[in-house]
């Protein structure tokens, strides 16, 4: 069952729940993010929803799609679902709840819990379904990089063209690429040329080489102290085994640089894979989310994709609602009652 249109709405608040983040943004052009780690406290996602949108304008509707549904706090994808939409619910205080699925088409609350398949992680295809007519005639590819994974979607004439739609099909074609601009694990990167530990992440990488801002009171790092250059320095020197007494600062920056090019090089394989399965090569590239200069630099990496032209997100909507890119695209096409496909 699909959910009547509110006809000439205006007022509609997109929700992109995940594992690590909740992202809202309004029709109208405003964006928030809040981070909650859902699998530490799947039970105070109301209130952190109701926190979200209490920061932007008022709505008559919310649109919503999720990628926490995979969290390790529940048993199946389907239990997720439900417990993520039982919070959306309750943080609606009434309104109506819209659902996108990968079918291209909005559902019910009750619909989407029993139809968990497309339901569960259909955020990318939202954005694309929106991000489309950004490039209406030919191919395409659309690139978000957020705190965790990073999207690779094909797009044709206008439409999501990828090979697969769930995400375990979308890692086999290389468009998921577990791979982010902040939580991901430097053990990962480092090919067993390190420590084994999550001793520091992506985002150490980012504060190091002044990508990401530094932020003293923050301490959602790999080892709780603060979002800091000094703290960074530290983490990674643990990498190697080493600390800030062994390991200097420029030695410290020496091993972002080569964990940065390493995270670009990833991408840029999945770039040149998955634009090698469309005919003709992209021409158009669209990036989005708050990985937008990791994703720059994976350009420098590629062998076979060299777009003749970049929209940047950011640069035309500006950074919040591109770090917000999935919830934005929900808004706007729950806004137009439209079906996408």
């Amino acid at each position: 069952m699909r959910p009547g249109t509110i006809a000439g709405t205006r007022s509609v608040v997109g929700l992109d729940v995940g594992g690590a983040n909740v992202k809202a943004a309004h029709v109208g052009g405003s964006a928030a993010t809040l981070p909650f780690p859902l699998w530490k406290d799947p039970a105070g996602l109301t209130s952190r929803l109701r926190a979200l949108l209490d920061k932007l304008p008022t709505s008559d509707l919310l649109a919503v799609t999720m990628t926490g549904e995979l969290c390790d706090c529940f048993q199946s994808k389907r239990e997720g679902v439900a417990c993520i939409l039982d919070a959306v619910e309750g943080a609606a205080q009434g309104r109506p709840v819209w659902v996108w699925q990968t079918t291209g088409h909005f559902v019910d609350p009750t619909t989407a819990r029993v139809e968990v398949t497309p339901t569960a992680s259909s955020n990318w295809h939202a954005l694309a379904s929106w991000a489309g007519r950004l490039a209406p005639r030919g191919t395409a590819l659309l690139v978000d990089m957020g705190s965790t994974t990073t999207d690779v979607i094909p797009l044709t004439d206008g439409q999501p063209s990828s090979r697969g739609r769930t995400d375990w099909q979308r890692l086999k074609h290389r468009e998921l690429v577990y791979v982010g601009a902040r939580r991901t694990p430097l053990c990962a990167l480092m090919a067993g040329r390190g420590a084994a530990e999550v001793f520091a992440t992506t985002r150490d990488v980012g504060l190091l080489l002044g990508l990401e801002p530094e932020d003293g009171a923050d301490r959602d790092t790999a080892d709780g102290r603060p979002a800091t250059r000094p703290a960074a320095h530290a983490r990674l020197a643990r990498m190697l085994c080493a600390d800030v007494e062994s390991m200097s600062r420029q030695q410290a920056k020496a091993l972002a640089r080569h964990l940065f090019r390493r995270v670009a090089r990833r991408v840029a394989g999945a770039l040149d894979q998955v634009a090698q399965n469309l005919s003709p090569l992209p021409e158009t590239l669209i990036v989005a989310g708050s990985g937008e200069r990791w994703v720059m630099e994976a350009l420098r990496w590629t062998a076979a994709f060299r777009p003749a032209r970049t929209i940047r997100l950011a640069e035309l909507l500006g950074r919040d609602i591109s770090a917000a890119a999935c919830a934005f695209a929900l808004a706007v096409l729950a806004c137009e009652g439209l079906d996408p496909s």
